[in-house]
């Protein structure tokens, strides 16, 4: 499981994450949910090694994730999709995925098995597989994102604002492609604004507010919660 305890961070005398604790289970989809400044791309950073902690841990499957060491952390099956794709545009759509399993570039015959894989997943790819990233629309875009954090093979995927500025159907094609990346054995823990669309696939979920987690509970508790209709779902 992925274990955080009493994590803080802090960026000079600003304080982001104070105190954070949560978890998330073998086969889960963990939605973190939260408005801008929450301290949400705070906390991927951390478990991706970008950041140091100023105090607490973070261990996936007993592995500890705040050594500040990124590429011990995806060899060890964290890998995370950042806010805004963060593709290189003038580089092709398989030259992007294949920048995806550097960490197992000593196991070419299997960075091809994983190139196959997510094709499968996202068959527009494909067809898109020697265009430049950046000429694609932005949902394809973000296909490209999320199958370039799955070429690395993780057990554990980071999604950061996998949703934002996508329109309506392409945000549901998104979600209905994280469903199916769990599915195939990889926990998720997927920090969002859209909280109609995240509660709608993830099995439990956490509110984030000011670096503090201020609610958890089942994606029904939160749903049905009406400080989180109120504030996330507009009801």
């Amino acid at each position: 499981m992925l274990d955080v305890r009493d994590l803080s961070v802090k960026y000079g005398a600003f304080t982001a994450l104070h105190g954070l604790s949560l978890n998330v289970n073998p086969g889960e989809i963990v939605v973190l949910l939260g408005a801008n400044g929450s301290g949400k791309s705070t906390l991927f950073r951390t478990l991706s090694g970008l950041q140091r902690p100023s105090g607490g841990s973070a261990a996936w499957q007993g592995q500890p994730l705040t050594s500040g060491k990124p590429e011990f952390n995806v060899s060890h099956g964290v890998s995370q999709c950042p806010e805004g794709r963060l593709l290189f545009p003038e580089l092709s759509v398989q030259k992007n995925l294949r920048l995806g399993a550097y960490v197992h570039r000593k196991d070419p015959a299997g960075t091809e098995r994983e190139l196959q894989r997510v094709y499968e997943l996202f068959p527009i790819l494909v067809e898109k597989k020697h265009d430049p990233a950046g000429s694609l629309s932005g949902g394809q875009q973000q296909m490209v994102a999320i199958a370039r954090a799955l070429m690395a093979r993780p057990s554990l995927l980071l999604l950061d604002e996998p949703s934002l500025g996508l329109a309506p159907l392409v945000v549901e094609q998104v979600f209905e492609t994280v469903q199916r990346v769990n599915q195939a054995g990889v926990s998720v823990l997927l920090a969002e604004q859209n909280a109609f669309a995240a509660l709608g696939i993830a099995h439990r979920g956490y509110v984030l507010e000011s670096g503090k987690i201020t609610l958890q509970g089942t994606s029904g508790e939160l749903m049905n919660d009406d400080r989180v209709r109120s504030a996330y779902l507009g009801v």
